[in-house]
């Protein structure tokens, strides 16, 4: 990486066809080595999204890269909430995809909204529950600024897939934080 650093004929901010960075890929695959020495160069932009508009962080979210969500989590101008071109934010990726020490780290911080839903409806917790990923419902259901009754467009609720899915345990933590809520 250095040698090719060194050359003056290479721009490593350059994206594929797809709209992919070098640095994008480093983030996805968890090089972090290379992500940091490519943060040290003033064209590499850690937020350029690809065409879909995921970010390196998103990118890494969904990945489970601790160590690079870490990385550009400790940048100043790196959006922890930055969404795709579809709504979907670095946590909405990680719960869907069940990265529980992502989604940790992303709910530690103060400017990341864990509600937010994607252009459909879902959010967070809506894919963390269909999928069944049981320490990601947990943590999500820990907070109190997450509703877990938001329906998706389609009127399908967090719990609605969790039953569809046979996803019992899920179930059980999503009934109990809804008959734990206080009655207005």
């Amino acid at each position: 990486m250095k040698i090719l650093l060194g050359r003056s004929d290479l721009t490593p901010d350059k994206p594929d066809k797809y709209g992919q960075t070098p640095f994008l890929w480093a983030a996805c695959n968890g090089h972090e080595e290379v992500v940091k020495m490519l943060l040290g160069w003033n064209d590499v932009n850690p937020e350029k999204p690809d065409n879909d508009g995921r970010t390196p962080l998103s990118h890494g979210a969904f990945s489970g890269r601790v160590g690079v969500v870490k990385i550009l989590l400790g940048r100043d101008h790196v959006n922890p909430e930055l969404p795709d071109k579809y709504g979907q934010t670095p946590l909405w990726w990680a719960a869907c995809n069940g990265q529980e020490e992502v989604v940790k780290m992303l709910l530690g911080r103060n400017d990341v909204n864990p509600d937010i839903p994607n252009q459909y409806g879902r959010t967070p917790l809506w894919w963390a529950a269909f999928n069944g990923h049981e320490g990601v419902v947990k943590m999500l259901l820990g907070r109190s600024d997450v509703n877990p009754d938001i329906p998706d467009q389609y009127g399908q609720t967090p719990l609605w897939w969790a039953t569809c899915n046979g996803h019992e345990e899920v179930v059980k933590l999503l009934l109990d934080r809804t008959t734990s809520a206080p009655i207005n």
